[in-house]
């Protein structure tokens, strides 16, 4: 396996992050329209849907390419967006992928709870190294998260079938990721006593 290479932090977030903002801005774009493919007529979210899956993928090439790496919480998203993008486009139902992310936070929630179940912290298997910590520690964080993904799927679920398709991309864009690094951010400091600082 290739070593992971450092890149600039500022042009890694934009390659994490910059596909989402696209696809908000190609929905805000595209919303009031259709789009006819093929003899089949598409909204404007099917069709920023469709696009959000390649430039996800060059972004994801892109930062493959420059650091020799790619998570496997990326690589994850990225195959749930192509599986449930292309579902959306083949049935031309936009739930598909309003469900999305309803899967992917329950996934995580039910490995890591697995996890716990076993005793044991998937989350600090694949984080220890960039955050030493005790074990302790590692399971309070772990069992914390996986009750707040449990509560973003469930969230997501309620939110897609009772609110307008411009609240959930609103929130599925900002809401949802700034609500996650608050609660991270918000456990990193209620847990610093568990931190493993190496002399």
């Amino acid at each position: 396996m290739a070593d992971e290479k450092t890149i600039n932090p500022i042009l890694k977030q934009v390659l994490e992050l910059g596909p989402t903002l696209v696809f908000f801005l190609l929905y805000l774009r595209m919303r009031d329209n259709t789009y006819m493919v093929f003899g089949t007529e598409y909204s404007g979210f099917i069709t920023a849907t469709v696009a959000f899956v390649p430039i996800l993928l060059i972004a994801m090439g892109v930062l493959w390419f420059l650091t020799g790496k790619l998570s496997r919480m990326q690589a994850f998203t990225a195959f749930m967006v192509i599986f449930f993008g292309g579902l959306t486009a083949y049935f031309n139902d936009e739930r598909f992928f309003k469900m999305k992310t309803t899967l992917v936070y329950g996934f995580f929630a039910v490995i890591l709870g697995i996890g716990l179940v076993r005793g044991k912290s998937y989350l600090a298997y694949v984080l220890s190294d960039a955050l030493p910590m005790a074990q302790e520690g590692w399971m309070i964080l772990t069992r914390r998260l996986t009750m707040m993904f449990g509560a973003l799927a469930v969230g997501n679920e309620l939110i897609w079938r009772t609110m307008s398709t411009d609240a959930w991309v609103k929130i599925e864009t900002f809401g949802f990721p700034i609500l996650l690094f608050g609660f991270l951010w918000a456990q990193f400091a209620a847990l610093q006593k568990y931190m493993e600082i190496e002399e």
